[in-house]
């Protein structure tokens, strides 16, 4: 079982792992995102959360990394999702911290899909992930409404960490339409994705 102190220990554990099968939608040739666009602003409860963790936000300018998606990786993944999934408990910012929006880790067990994504990517950097193939993305959900996900960049594509799936899915298998993301080559610079609407960053957490 992970823990928050050494979450990188035990990644890929072949007992645990055995019969999870590779990303089967990922072809020879990666789908990438359609419109890549301008830089936006970060969405609501980024900065506020650099703040207060200025060590998960640092980073400058750098060469953008994809990984190599082999098994171990894709193992890694299934089980970072699967984990975080199933241990965080969902709850509302307001239901939290009596405040609309609030980004953090949740290490009380509880949180937001902003808070599940954000304890996904600091699992997997320290396991030794490139922090520039793991990306904070908003996306509009199934219903219309403000999400967050993890994009995890790969040759094999742009693959998707979710609360509201317990899978991890190529992104155009999701039904999101997808809103802004981090910058591969700045965490601190956020990319439109082409959804011109505006979005508040994370809507509630996954229904249990």
């Amino acid at each position: 079982m992970f823990g928050f102190g050494g979450q990188g220990k035990g990644l890929a554990v072949v007992a645990i792992l055995m019969g999870l099968s590779g990303p089967a939608s990922a072809g020879d040739k990666p789908v990438l995102y359609a419109s890549l666009g301008d830089t936006t602003r970060s969405p609501i409860g980024w900065v506020e959360f650099c703040a207060d963790s200025p060590g998960d936000c640092r980073g400058s300018a750098s060469q953008p990394r994809d990984i190599v998606m082999s098994q171990t990786a894709w193992r890694d993944l299934l089980r970072v999702n699967r984990w975080v999934n199933d241990t965080i408990k969902p709850m509302t910012d307001m239901e939290h911290w009596g405040v609309v929006e609030k980004w953090s880790l949740p290490t009380d067990g509880y949180g937001d899909c902003e808070d599940y994504v954000l304890l996904k990517r600091k699992m997997l950097i320290d396991a030794g992930w490139p922090r520039g193939a793991l990306l904070i993305t908003v996306v509009r959900d199934k219903k219309g409404e403000g999400h967050a996900v993890l994009t995890v960049k790969t040759d094999k594509g742009e693959f998707i960490l979710d609360n509201q799936n317990e899978n991890v899915v190529v992104w155009t298998e999701t039904g999101y339409r997808f809103v802004k993301r981090q910058s591969q080559s700045d965490p601190n610079v956020w990319v439109s994705l082409g959804d011109s609407r505006p979005a508040v960053a994370t809507a509630s957490a996954r229904d249990h």
